[in-house]
């Protein structure tokens, strides 16, 4: 196994940070990987720039922090014209086809998803739009078992959240069910 380094990105109050947390306890708790999580955001509570990095992988993990993701995740605009430079060529960029556009193009297979509007349209609601993405990550990546996550989702989130964030993570999964997983 290489090591995957992950950077969710997006705006404060969209649950980047969770998703993140979640991926990585999933990893160490049901998986036996070593994961590292970081986060970071600006000053003001909600709308401004978020990240949350992720490192999984079977050696030891000795810093902390991705400066160069081979698997990088943005909820906004903002938050792809911070952060598509970063990605290592040939990574993999997953976007939200209506809170982002791709005016230039990172050197990345590229997803542009529609989860946003399918949240809203499955569940009317975008609350778990973070968790929809965890499931997209999680169907086009090979590193954690989607039924691991699931468990870890089930583990951490409060109880009166508990269905909309499964049903969130599994719409997230079906929209990417028939594209290629990788391995990196």
């Amino acid at each position: 196994m290489k090591r995957y380094r992950f950077l969710f990105s997006g705006s404060g109050g969209q649950g980047i940070i969770t998703a993140a947390i979640l991926l990585a306890k999933a990893a160490v708790i049901y998986e036996g990987l070593n994961a590292v999580q970081s986060q970071s955001y600006g000053a003001e509570a909600r709308g401004g720039l978020s990240r949350s990095d992720v490192i999984i992988s079977e050696e030891e993990i000795y810093f902390p922090k991705v400066n160069q993701p081979n698997i990088l995740i943005c909820l906004t605009q903002r938050a792809y014209n911070t952060f598509y430079r970063s990605i290592r060529p040939g990574g993999i960029l997953i976007i939200d086809d209506f809170l982002v556009k791709q005016e230039v193009s990172a050197d990345a297979i590229t997803y542009a998803l529609p989860l946003y509007i399918s949240i809203k349209n499955e569940l009317n609601t975008t609350l778990g739009l973070n968790i929809c993405m965890l499931g997209a990550v999680v169907g086009i990546v090979d590193v954690v078992k989607a039924q691991c996550v699931e468990k870890t989702i089930e583990d951490e989130i409060p109880p009166q959240f508990l269905d909309l964030n499964k049903k969130a993570f599994r719409l997230g999964l079906s929209l990417v069910k028939d594209l290629k997983k990788y391995n990196l």
